[in-house]
C-alpha cells in the first residue's frame, strides 16, 4: 500500500497517518481563561522538548469551523497552562473532558474530577492525576492546513513547578509506571496504557550523556 497524502486518496478506510506515530502521550491540559474559568481538556499531540530547562509542546487543530481551541487562547491570554498526567484509571474523565463543550462550561464538574490549586499557575490541575507540570506560556507558532480543521496551533511552554505525589515513586526514585498506567493515543479510536516496562542503557555513553537521559543539568 502506497499513496501520497493530499495528491491521492487513502486507499483504506482509515488513514495510516493517524496510528503510525505511536504510542502518543496524552496532554490533558488544565487552563483559565482571562475571567477566571476553568478548562480542562486532553490534546495527543504533546512533547517534551528539552529538560535544561524543562520545555514542553502541545499541538491543537481548531474545531471545524475554524475557532481556535480554549486552551490555546487560554495559555495565550493568562500565560500558563498546566499537564495534568492521564491514566488508565481516569480515562472516562479524559474522554468527557475531549466533547466539545460551549463557553464558560467548566470541564472539571462535567468530566467529576477535583480541582486542586497551583503554585505559579493561575489555573487549577487534577487532584487525582498523579503528576503536573504547571508551564509558562512561550511562544504558538501557527502551521497552515488545507481545510480551517488542518491548521494547527504549537505552543511552547517552559515547567516551572512539577508535582508528583508520593505513592508512585519507587524506592529507587522513578516514577512507577506500571502503576500509574499512563494513558496513551493508538490513533482513530483506540488508546492503549502503559503496563509493562523495560531498561536499555547506551554502551559506553559518556557522563554527560547519561546526565540527559537523566534529566540532570
Amino acid at each position: 500500500m502506497h499513496f501520497a497524502p493530499g495528491r491521492e486518496a487513502c486507499p483504506l478506510p482509515f488513514s495510516p497517518f493517524k496510528s503510525c506515530t505511536v504510542p502518543r502521550p496524552i496532554g490533558w491540559l488544565s487552563t483559565v481563561d482571562a475571567e477566571g474559568r476553568a478548562n480542562l481538556a486532553p490534546y495527543s499531540q504533546w512533547q517534551n522538548l528539552s529538560f535544561d530547562p524543562p520545555m514542553v509542546m502541545f499541538a491543537a487543530n481548531p474545531y471545524s469551523d475554524g475557532r481556535r481551541k480554549h486552551s490555546v487562547l487560554n495559555a495565550e491570554a493568562t500565560g500558563w497552562f498546566v499537564w495534568n498526567m492521564a491514566t488508565y484509571d481516569l480515562r472516562e474523565a479524559v474522554n468527557i473532558s475531549a466533547m466539545e463543550w460551549p463557553d464558560g462550561v467548566d470541564e472539571f464538574e462535567k468530566a467529576g474530577v477535583t480541582k486542586a490549586a497551583c503554585v505559579d499557575a493561575p489555573g487549577p490541575r487534577v487532584a487525582e492525576s498523579p503528576a503536573h507540570f504547571e508551564c509558562r506560556y512561550l511562544s504558538t507558532t501557527r502551521l497552515k492546513g488545507n481545510s480551517a480543521h488542518g491548521w494547527v496551533d504549537v505552543v511552547f511552554g517552559e515547567v516551572t513547578q512539577i508535582h508528583v505525589k508520593d505513592e508512585v515513586i519507587r524506592p529507587d526514585g522513578k516514577l512507577d509506571i506500571p502503576l500509574i498506567r499512563p494513558l496513551a493515543r493508538l490513533g482513530y479510536y483506540d488508546y492503549t496504557s502503559v503496563t509493562e516496562t523495560f531498561e536499555m542503557r547506551i554502551p559506553g555513553a559518556s557522563a554527560e550523556a547519561a546526565a540527559g537521559l537523566e534529566g540532570k543539568a
